[in-house]
């Protein structure tokens, strides 16, 4: 597996994304499984494995830091402090006190001495961002934590903690169907020399080309609120899927691997981090690495993506508004 930095942390160029196996994309899976699945990634040269808190809630850590207990040493883990689940609810909590507790919870259940990479995982309104730097600061003082970030901050959030405690990484959403980080954050990143982890770089599966326009989703699956995967914007969005499957022929890869490989050729301090619970797709995504692209391929599949209007809103209204702050 090639390399890539995040500011001066060195992972995987992609990573593992480790929440939909036991949050968010109906019943969690088979622990076994799980736990089996991790590994494998270990094996197939995946050094970034990413979860938080809130998944669960406490449950994904967990999950992680059992399987990932062999391999002390050899692979990050990130993990986000900053949403609190209070009576089946999540709310935004970044006070200093709060983000103390949180450091010690998941350190103890991810078996570590030291996080990786934590993330704010949302910005919260009633704390200055500079606060949440000098907290964390303490922690990175402390041993406790070794690198830090924010999860879809606004630009000037960006630009303001970085200034106080230099920011590794800004984990995003970001795909060919979600381009909006093109305009601003891209180029701040740049600017500051702060890397790039695209959540959701297969749209939440969107990208595969296994969501076919009749798709349903149970009560219990975060795609069934999101509007982008309502019944009519799925048949309206399936022009991408067939525009990617063109490209993904003329390449000789699969659609995901062309979509993740899109991202990767964006900037070389870009490491997504696909999810999946499969042993098989884990293969699929991580041969993406591989693959390149001319800069004139580059630019016809840029122009294709361009012509292609994107139906629908990514979030629900609420939980967008908990983005950008």
């Amino acid at each position: 597996m090639k390399t890539r930095k995040l500011g001066n942390l060195e992972v995987s160029a992609i990573g593992l994304g480790c929440m939909g196996m036991s949050h968010g994309f109906g019943p969690a899976a088979d622990r076994g499984e799980m736990i089996a699945l991790i590994r494998r990634a270990v094996e197939l040269g995946v050094t970034m494995f990413d979860t938080a808190e809130c998944y669960g809630p406490c449950l994904n850590e967990e999950l992680v830091g059992e399987a990932l207990a062999p391999f002390r040493g050899e692979v990050k883990i990130a993990t986000k402090f900053g949403i609190q689940v209070v009576d089946g609810k999540q709310i935004q909590d970044s006070r200093p006190e709060v983000i103390r507790k949180s450091v010690e919870g998941s350190l103890r259940r991810l078996k570590i001495e030291a996080i990786d990479l934590y993330y704010q995982h949302r910005g919260d309104p009633n704390v200055p961002v500079e606060e949440v730097a000098g907290t964390v600061k303490e922690l990175v003082d402390a041993g406790k934590v070794r690198n830090w970030g924010l999860s879809e901050p606004g630009i000037s959030s960006i630009r303001r903690a970085h200034a106080i405690l230099p920011l590794t990484a800004i984990e995003s959403e970001y795909s060919m169907w979600w381009r909006k980080p093109e305009t601003e954050l891209l180029p701040t990143l740049e600017e500051l020399g702060i890397g790039l982890v695209p959540f959701s770089p297969l749209g939440k599966g969107f990208l595969s080309g296994t969501i076919k326009a009749d798709a349903t989703f149970g009560r219990d699956d975060f795609r069934s609120i999101v509007p982008r995967f309502a019944p009519k914007m799925l048949a309206a969005n399936q022009k991408l899927v067939v525009l990617l499957n063109e490209l993904a022929a003329e390449k000789g890869c699969t659609s995901a691997q062309l979509a993740l490989a899109w991202l990767l050729a964006q900037k070389p301090w870009i490491v997504p981090i696909p999810g999946t619970r499969k042993a098989a797709r884990l293969k699929e995504n991580l041969a993406a690495a591989e693959l390149e692209f001319t800069a004139e391929e580059q630019r016809q599949i840029n122009a294709a993506l361009d012509k292609v209007k994107i139906a629908g809103a990514r979030y629900p209204e609420a939980l967008e508004k908990r983005t950008g702050i």
